[in-house]
């Protein structure tokens, strides 16, 4: 049994359309989290009437990634044998490469990725940056050869129930700390798809989001390395404390929920 795990804010515009296209898939689950919504996400949601269906809804902000681990804690319970992740506002036409992504986990992959930079073009030094600790993480955990610059922070990826049942659910909510688990642990980690960046058919964010979200990719590598060092995990690098959004991630909501102490509404 497969599930999809949806993490979506204010989304009511694309969501929809990323719940049709994953219906054409061969999923047993499709799990949105509503987080601290301000719009009509979840009645969008609930008016997609289908048995696979499950809308989880919190009233509070989980902050970025946090959803990610939220839904695939839920799909566990379901039990799901693998999790496909993709954001609400990817409405792209994905069908090919979610399908190699769910194919890649059945085939014994447990962590497969997407490569979000199938081709080499001019670049914003911003990029540049985050892409240069993403690589230095990628030959830190020895798969540069096979990963490149891919990333769980970046694009639809899928996981494995091995996966689930081995490292830490929260780290789900670090994306790159979540491949540093998986390495650790021995799991099998791998490119599935490629779809370059704007095929996503994200919508565009402001230049605070792109560098907030910057921040919080390159602070997440950092803490990645950190934990394969054996060091105490850092967001620091040069004098630069690399945080983003990663002070509103509510690490403290998501221990409740996974210890029943914060309850989210699910919808069937």
């Amino acid at each position: 049994m497969f599930a999809a795990v949806i993490p979506a804010q204010n989304e009511n515009i694309r969501i929809k359309q990323v719940i049709q296209n994953l219906l054409k898939l061969p999923l047993n689950f499709i799990i949105p989290v509503i987080n601290g919504c301000h719009d009509n996400t979840l009645g969008v949601c609930l008016s997609l009437k289908s048995p696979k269906m499950y809308t989880l809804h919190s009233p509070i902000s989980l902050g970025i990634d946090v959803p990610r681990a939220v839904g695939a804690h839920f799909a566990h319970t379901l039990g799901a044998t693998g999790v496909l992740f993709i954001d609400g506002d990817m409405n792209g036409n994905l069908t090919q490469p979610l399908n190699l992504l769910i194919t890649a986990i059945k085939s014994g992959t447990d962590c497969a990725l997407t490569n979000c930079y199938p081709y080499i073009y001019s670049r914003h030094p911003l990029t540049k940056k985050v892409l240069k600790y993403r690589e230095i993480l990628n030959r830190k955990i020895g798969l540069f050869h096979q990963l490149g610059l891919a990333t769980p922070s970046h694009g639809p990826h899928a996981v494995s129930r091995r996966l689930l049942d081995t490292i830490p659910i929260p780290s789900l909510a670090v994306p790159p700390v979540e491949i540093a688990y998986a390495k650790m642990a021995g799991l099998k980690i791998d490119v599935a798809a490629a779809v370059s960046h704007h095929q996503l058919g994200s919508r565009d964010k402001s230049l605070f989001h792109t560098k907030m979200v910057a921040h919080t990719i390159i602070g997440d590598c950092l803490e990645a390395l950190a934990l394969l060092n054996g060091t105490t995990r850092h967001r620091r690098d040069g004098g630069v404390t690399y945080d983003g959004y990663n002070p509103l991630r509510r690490f403290d909501l998501l221990e409740k929920f996974l210890n029943n102490e914060y309850q989210i509404q699910v919808f069937h």
